[in-house]
């Protein structure tokens, strides 16, 4: 059973992480109302700080707060939430479009990732986190793609079911566990258990605040009303 000690311990377990680089929490808020979204960006190097989340309609997309100082887009700038049909989609990359693509044909989230792979950045390898909530049937996954033992050349597929909603939890997942003679450890275990709110402004002001603030860059959370799908988002923006 879940208890409120369990959940203090997890809150601290993040909070006491300076870095845990992007992550996201999938889950229900207390009153059963909405299903909750809510994913951050953080940043140490000058390009990673340099973005900002931008509102597309129901969706949301990372640009350059300031253009000209962006010096590689190719692992900063992505559309971290999407949605096709009953499905809604949070991811930190790009992997997001290859599971929308694969959505579109019929193919399972799980099937779709099998394309995919850690990110290319020696000699961190940074995980690809992905979670889907399919609305029909009321459940959601969550998904982290690393390597072994932070060693190229073999990929280790985790993913994590749950077939039900908590009222009032999500589950945390975050690309890095800590650092270790200045490489950034992935993320080891199972999901996490964190609180969540019926007010949206109390979920991005709460996680906003456990984020380390020289490191933090932006945050949404997004709700999905659970009898309509009507889809409503919140983001703060470090710059800007």
């Amino acid at each position: 059973m879940l208890t409120s000690a369990r959940l203090s311990d997890n809150v601290e377990r993040l909070r006491s992480n300076p870095y845990p680089g992007r992550g996201f929490i999938i889950g229900l808020t207390p009153s059963q109302l909405h299903y909750v979204q809510l994913y951050w960006i953080m940043g140490r190097s000058e390009n990673s700080r340099n973005r900002v989340f931008k509102q597309e309609g129901t969706s949301v997309r990372n640009e350059a707060y300031e253009p000209a100082r962006m010096t590689d887009p190719s692992l900063t700038i992505y559309s971290p939430i999407k949605e096709e049909g009953p499905y809604h989609i949070v991811t930190n990359g790009d992997q997001t479009d290859t599971i929308i693509s694969g959505l579109q044909v019929g193919e399972l989230f799980e099937s779709s990732l099998q394309r995919r792979e850690y990110e290319p950045d020696p000699p961190h390898y940074t995980p690809r986190i992905s979670g889907v909530m399919d609305r029909n049937r009321q459940t959601y996954t969550l998904s982290i793609l690393k390597t072994a033992n932070q060693q190229p050349g073999l990929c280790v597929r985790d993913f994590y079911h749950f077939d039900r909603f908590t009222p009032g939890v999500g589950h945390c997942i975050h690309t890095y566990a800590q650092e270790k003679d200045g490489v950034l450890l992935s993320y080891a275990g199972e999901p996490y258990e964190l609180p969540l709110f019926d007010v949206m402004d109390e979920s991005l002001s709460y996680y906003w605040s456990l984020l380390d603030e020289s490191n933090r860059v932006s945050m949404l959370v997004k709700h999905i009303d659970v009898r309509t799908g009507q889809v409503e988002l919140r983001i703060v923006n470090k710059h800007g």
